[in-house]
């Protein structure tokens, strides 16, 4: 097998401290690696876009980790990964602190983030806004390789009140936080990547917390209804969604390892 490189860095970025969080990313756990390489998981046990408020619901899906290639062509992918020792304060922070430059996008994957930039710096630096409120209603242009080579991606991070979560339960225990979104690909169809619609899920736990992560691919929310974003005849390759399987559960494990000392060392440096 072919060694996996590392994204370039820069000279400079080489001399910031936090490069030495640039590493090769701790190793997804092999029970779960073996279950996204051993082939899709049944459309029915699929949580449909339009259920996603039922991510609220006490326990867990009968499918928390897996990917398939639904009858319509659009594409699913489900990730839990366990967030031993951190809060839902840092992962807030993390994800309205790491689009303002590239190093803090490439540590958290050093095989497949090559670039971050947030359009809404302004709001991002607004110290009147909380962690989640710095993120709602920006846009992170953005070149990552999820496996299927690099890509150009703008994702718009929204409230999760605006696309359909029932806000009023984000703060209890039911759920900590959601970091929610659409990327889509830069450029004109056919030739841009169809709207995914992200969602991280947290919910706090006795040792830290546990993320759920769900890709809705080609799914968009317009005018407060559920759209699929897919043209007709259309339909997601098998290893576009197993691949981002795979990244998602890499770049949370490699997030959850990091992102205590991170945080401690960097939540006041915007």
């Amino acid at each position: 097998m072919k060694e996996r490189e590392f994204v370039p860095v820069t000279d400079e970025e080489k001399k910031r401290s936090i490069f030495k969080y640039f590493k090769a990313p701790v190793p997804i756990d092999p029970k779960v690696i073996g279950k996204l390489v051993s082939g899709p998981i049944r459309p029915d046990k699929v949580l449909a876009f339009k259920d996603r408020n039922k991510l609220f619901e006490e326990g867990y899906h009968d499918e928390e980790i897996g990917w398939c290639i639904l009858p319509d062509g659009t594409g699913y992918v489900a990730n839990l990964v366990k967030m031993p020792g951190v809060t839902t304060e840092m992962f807030d922070w993390f994800f309205a602190w790491h689009g303002l430059e590239n190093l803090r996008y490439k540590i958290w994957h050093p095989y497949g983030h090559y670039s971050a930039v947030s359009q809404q710096k302004d709001r991002i630096m607004d110290p009147d806004l909380s962690y989640k409120e710095k993120l709602w209603d920006t846009s992170h242009e953005i070149t990552e390789d999820t496996g299927m080579g690099p890509s150009n991606i703008v994702i718009n991070f929204k409230y999760p009140g605006d696309v359909g979560f029932d806000a009023s339960k984000i703060g209890t225990k039911a759920c900590s936080t959601i970091v929610c979104g659409k990327g889509y690909g830069k450029g004109q169809p056919p030739f841009a990547v169809p709207p995914t619609f992200t969602t991280h899920f947290v919910r706090e736990t006795d040792d830290g917390i546990e993320l759920r992560t769900r890709f809705w691919m080609g799914w968009d929310f317009v005018n407060g209804k559920d759209v699929k974003a897919l043209p007709d005849g259309m339909r997601y390759p098998n290893p576009a969604a197993m691949t981002m399987a795979i990244h998602s559960a890499e770049e949370f494990t490699n997030l959850a390892a990091i992102l205590p000392s991170l945080y401690a060392e960097e939540k006041d440096n915007w």
